[in-house]
């Protein structure tokens, strides 16, 4: 695998720092018509696209009006794209979702676990929470899916299998949009149970190019929704919402877990997409800000709403310094 150094995590004192962790990944950067622009690694290494799959899951709701048949509000719609937090405004609105369906949180199949609103603003979770279903991070997406299989007379228990009609077409129109056969996407279960599918890097970065610049009704409306509605899509003090909040309107971004993040680019045309091989987040954070500087999309990351992620400082137990996670992306030009 050709990989290449993403970020490095140093551990020393008496100021005087030593790299103890390298995290290795990749880079691809593509521009409207398809065309790689930068790359750091291997810009077609294969990569699962995990929750940076849900504006495209949610193409054939939309696609078969399911927006106006239930009538989504664009908050509700931006919930199908999310992997939010479990806040109180995400559980309300996943319950809207549902209610509009004739469903409630006993047709979901994605599990329950904490809401990442804790891990995500370091607050302790109350010793009587019970997480249900509607605070999984991907409750959204699946209240679309249940939706769509009302709209359409189609089964909701096995709205899961791979070989599902909504499924089964969620597949195909991913593969329309990266370009490929989507009969050949390699298969895979996501965090939540549903099918997930691995893209060379590149395709991945190619899809939220075409989210962001497409004219395309269903991907502008759901690049609307995701826009307009960050909140939405993510929650307090995450990355995503971060990043959206920087070019309201211009910037789209979606995190994946173990290590994945797309950001599409209306004003330039372009769309991003990387991977740190380990699945590492922290560095993920990190390097996904250093690929936005070295692009000129952001100046000074240090000033604004992204300097959590820019070179954040390691501390152990005690709150002492033990060390920093810095980047080290380098970025080559293609074309």
């Amino acid at each position: 695998m050709n990989l290449a150094p993403l970020v490095e995590v140093t551990r020393g004192a008496n100021g005087v720092d030593t790299v103890e962790c390298v995290h290795y990944g990749s880079v691809a950067v593509v521009d409207a018509q398809g065309r790689l622009r930068y790359a750091a690694g291997d810009p077609s290494f294969l990569t699962f696209s995990r929750s940076t799959l849900k504006p495209f899951q949610a193409l054939p709701f939309v696609e078969g009006d399911g927006v106006a048949h239930f009538g989504l509000s664009q908050a509700e719609l931006a919930l199908l794209c999310a992997s939010h937090s479990g806040e109180s405004f995400h559980v309300d609105g996943v319950k809207r979702l549902l209610n509009k369906a004739g469903c409630d949180e006993h047709h979901l199949q994605c599990g329950c676990h904490v809401p990442t609103f804790y891990s995500a603003t370091g607050k302790r979770a109350p010793a009587d929470l019970k997480p249900t279903p509607l605070h999984h991070n991907c409750s959204g997406k699946h209240a679309g899916f249940l939706a769509y299989c009302v709209q359409h007379g189609l089964p909701l228990d096995s709205y899961l299998d791979p070989n599902h009609a909504l499924q089964q077409k969620i597949r195909a129109r991913v593969g329309d949009v990266v370009g490929v056969d989507g009969g050949a996407l390699p298969l895979g279960i996501d965090g939540c149970s549903a099918p997930n599918y691995a893209l060379p890097l590149d395709k991945l970065a190619a899809a939220y190019a075409r989210l962001a610049a497409s004219d395309e009704a269903a991907l502008s409306t759901l690049f609307a929704a995701m826009t307009a509605q960050p909140e939405m899509v993510s929650g307090t003090a995450r990355n995503d919402l971060a990043f959206m909040r920087m070019a309201p309107g211009d910037w789209v971004a979606k995190i994946g877990a173990d290590g994945v993040q797309t950001i599409g680019v209306r004003s330039a045309g372009l769309g991003i997409a990387i991977k740190v091989v380990d699945g590492n987040m922290r560095a993920l954070y990190t390097a996904a800000v250093a690929v936005l500087k070295a692009l000129g999309l952001v100046t000074v990351p240090e000033d604004t709403g992204l300097a959590p992620w820019v070179a954040p400082v390691v501390k152990n137990a005690r709150g002492t310094r033990t060390g920093v996670v810095r980047p080290v992306v380098e970025l080559r030009r293609v074309s």
